[in-house]
């Protein structure tokens, strides 16, 4: 069903919107932790460390494609605001055209390059292979996460964020089966986690085509709205490349800061990968309530309901900063129980290394929240290339501390890297949306005798 979000209370839009899609993300988190949790528990500390080990990794090409298809989409959010459905489809059918070019080019890179990367990164030797032959099968499976990316990314566009939801349930318990099954059952090991969930991405992608074909007529693509058009095709990279492009740089921060993890020890590696599991999921609806704002931007954007937007922003921001606060708490408490699905209990050393990382950096979480609100606003407007600038910064800031700060205060840098990159990333983006919301006021003022006069923005 879609959703105009064009007209309404903004909260009450934006809330009803996001649930779904925080719930659906929930979902992909816990049968991701599923993966891990099959993998500590029945294979071993090395095997969780191996896979924990690939994250920033998988986070370089899999956020590549997030960013990719959430950039595409906004183009197909601003032109549905606007009402033009021609138009909107004419979009979707070249963003379909860049995403099966971007598979092609991907798989064969992340296929080709995968090893001497775990190399570079100095992976410990007793976990490489582990997280080889994790990490592979997830980058031979590419095209599948981008088809369920972009079908996903136009249901969202349109204001549909319930039906994503579903695909992702039915996906969570196929690959929560298999994992038992392979692993257990068939003795599989880190391959057997790998193969499930490329097997449920493929589930999500092929009810995602079947459901969008049956039920959504107003996304059905006509024969005169088929033809490549290169100036679409470069309106919609000229979004979704820069997007990509952040995620891609963040991670080739992180990159960094996990060769210098790695250069700590096994034992360091698995600390962190499983504080980072568990703060990933404690930060989940700030990530998700941005992507509800960017879809909530670019609507009014395209609808040129600019006063919405500023309202919608400032709310937004508050609530975020106020469940940044909340969730701190609660982590801070429970985060070292929460820990032992990954780490057994007798691990008393890795354990208390996770408490010390999700103390600290989660007292920087109204940062992250601040971020994550006005990044996506800015992305739902249409300034994506801000976006590789945050990046930067964000990337700047961890390959300093990796290179510097890691060998000489260790452990407690590594900490401190993201809080770092956050506050950078954070200057940007704050200083860039009071520049274009003054953007926005001037064009609303000239536009109101023709629209309508915006006193609140």
């Amino acid at each position: 069903m879609v959703n105009d979000m064009t007209k309404g209370r903004p909260m009450k839009l934006i809330l009803t919107f996001c649930i779904p899609m925080l719930m659906g993300n929930i979902i992909q988190q816990l049968y991701n932790m599923v993966d891990s949790i099959v993998v500590g528990r029945f294979v071993g500390v090395d095997a969780f460390a191996g896979v924990s080990s690939t994250g920033s990794l998988t986070f370089l090409v899999i956020g590549f494609v997030m960013g990719l298809t959430s950039g595409f989409s906004i183009k197909v959010a601003q032109s549905f605001g606007a009402g033009d459905y021609k138009e909107m489809r004419k979009y979707i059918a070249n963003a379909l055209y860049l995403s099966g070019a971007f598979a092609v080019v991907l798989t064969a890179l992340t296929v080709l390059f995968t090893r001497p990367l775990l190399r570079v990164m100095q992976t410990p030797e007793n976990i490489i292979d582990y997280a080889y032959d994790y990490i592979i099968i997830l980058f031979a499976g590419i095209s599948v996460t981008i088809l369920y990316n972009i079908l996903a990314s136009i249901l969202r566009a349109v204001g549909d964020s319930k039906t994503p939801l579903i695909f992702l349930g039915v996906a969570a318990m196929v690959n929560i089966v298999l994992d038992l099954l392979f692993v257990i059952s068939f003795n599989m090991g880190v391959k057997g986690v790998g193969y499930a969930t490329i097997i449920a991405q493929i589930v999500s992608a092929v009810l995602g085509i079947i459901y969008i074909k049956k039920r959504y007529y107003i996304l059905h693509i006509q024969m005169d709205e088929l033809r490549m058009d290169l100036e679409k095709c470069k309106e919609l990279a000229y979004i979704g490349v820069p997007m990509a492009l952040q995620y891609s740089i963040t991670a080739v921060g992180t990159i960094i800061l996990q060769f210098a993890v790695n250069s700590l020890g096994s034992a360091t590696v698995a600390a962190v990968g499983a504080a980072t599991k568990v703060q990933s999921f404690a930060i989940l609806p700030m990530e998700t309530w941005g992507l509800a704002v960017a879809t909530y931007a670019g609507q009014n954007f395209g609808a040129r309901e600019y006063n919405r937007i500023r309202d919608g922003v400032n709310k937004s921001l508050v609530l975020g900063v106020v469940y940044s606060v909340f969730i701190y708490v609660i982590i801070a408490v429970f985060g070292g129980y929460i820990s032992l699905l990954f780490i057994k209990k007798e691990e008393i050393a890795i354990l208390g290394d996770v408490v010390r990382f999700l103390r600290i950096s989660g007292a920087f979480y109204p940062t992250l929240a601040v971020l994550f609100v006005v990044r996506n606003v800015l992305q739902g407007l249409g300034y994506s290339m801000i976006t590789i600038l945050a990046g930067v910064s964000e990337l700047i800031a961890r390959a300093v501390i990796a290179i510097v700060f890691v060998r000489i205060f260790g452990y407690d840098a590594v900490i401190l890297a993201g809080p770092v990159a956050w506050i950078c990333a954070d200057m940007i983006v704050i200083i860039t949306y009071i520049v274009k919301q003054n953007d926005l006021r001037r064009i609303c003022i000239e536009q109101s005798d023709v629209v309508k006069v915006c006193d609140t923005i």
